[in-house]
């Protein structure tokens, strides 16, 4: 399988099945954040830009940015919010949007390779936005759900991920720059969701060859307590083969979990990231953990 590589205009991400797992921050996207929403329709950026620095300090090794705001103006906000993330941290963005007028807005605003989240099985959505992703050189996140929704049944969702891997290459967009998001439904309303993602994550890495990525805070949706089935999910799923994650680092069970993943898939070579994060600090500060980012961020 792969490597999946992205890069800002000085540092370069590497997505792959040997890597140390690829943290993608959640946090820039104003679904459910309606002071976000308010303040980036308004012309506000002080939140995205705090967002991307904190994210970026707690250890996030890309930013996944939104500018999903009812009646605004999308791809104005996203070429802005854009500019503003790579003006002010160094990690390549995971451009996301259902507007395909958005994407290409954030497309041309980006600096580098990005990644583009997302695009979805329905053929009037392949095919406008697989030209977009072949164009700008870029790499894309497919969701496993078209016209019919989202099925429970595991075998369609893989069968509609198989379908956007094929027509993307038949766009000349190559293997390595296709990554499928198996979709994770909440495991509080679906019993099996959880085994769900983990049977899919497995046959697209053994039968599509490709990179594989999820909003990993959905699966506790509704539940209470939900940092540790977040975690727990993680580091099942990371086990069963999963190479990214949307996900908040700014939760220390999140990325404790992460660590101690890397470490239990061999991909955290001596230990060496597991050891700094948790030596104990030195008198005075946390010298050790700004060398544990470092050391995540620079693979």
């Amino acid at each position: 399988m792969a490597d999946t590589i992205l890069f800002s205009k000085t540092k370069t991400v590497i997505i792959g099945p040997e890597r140390p797992f690829t943290i993608i921050g959640e946090r820039i996207n104003p679904t459910g954040r309606k002071l976000l929403a308010a303040e980036m329709a308004a012309g506000n950026y002080d939140r995205v830009v705090n967002d991307a620095l904190a994210q970026v300090a707690a250890g996030a090794h890309m930013l996944d940015v939104n500018a999903g705001i009812p009646l605004a103006d999308e791809p104005a906000i996203m070429a802005k919010a854009i500019k503003l993330v790579q003006s002010v941290v160094d990690v390549p963005i995971s451009i996301d949007s259902s507007v395909v007028a958005a994407l290409q807005s954030g497309l041309e605003a980006y600096e580098g390779k990005a990644l583009v989240n997302s695009v979805t099985g329905e053929d009037e959505r392949l095919e406008a936005v697989l030209p977009l992703i072949k164009k700008h050189g870029a790499a894309v996140i497919g969701i496993s759900n078209d016209e019919t929704g989202i099925s429970e049944d595991p075998e369609v969702r893989f069968s509609i991920a198989k379908k956007i891997v094929e027509r993307a290459l038949d766009y000349g967009i190559p293997r390595e720059d296709i990554i499928i998001d198996p979709l994770v439904m909440p495991v509080g309303a679906i019993r099996y969701a959880g085994r769900q993602v983990f049977a899919i994550v497995q046959r697209v890495r053994d039968e599509l060859g490709v990179n594989t990525c999820c909003g990993a805070s959905n699966v506790s949706f509704g539940l209470p307590n939900r940092k540790p089935l977040n975690a727990a999910f993680l580091a099942m799923t990371i086990g069963a083969g999963l190479t990214s994650a949307i996900t908040n680092p700014l939760e220390p069970e999140i990325m404790q979990t992460i660590l101690a993943a890397d470490v239990m898939m061999g991909h955290d070579e001596n230990c060496a990231a597991w050891i700094s994060a948790n030596r104990p600090q030195t008198e005075g500060g946390d010298g050790d953990g700004r060398e544990r980012r470092r050391r995540r961020r620079d693979r």
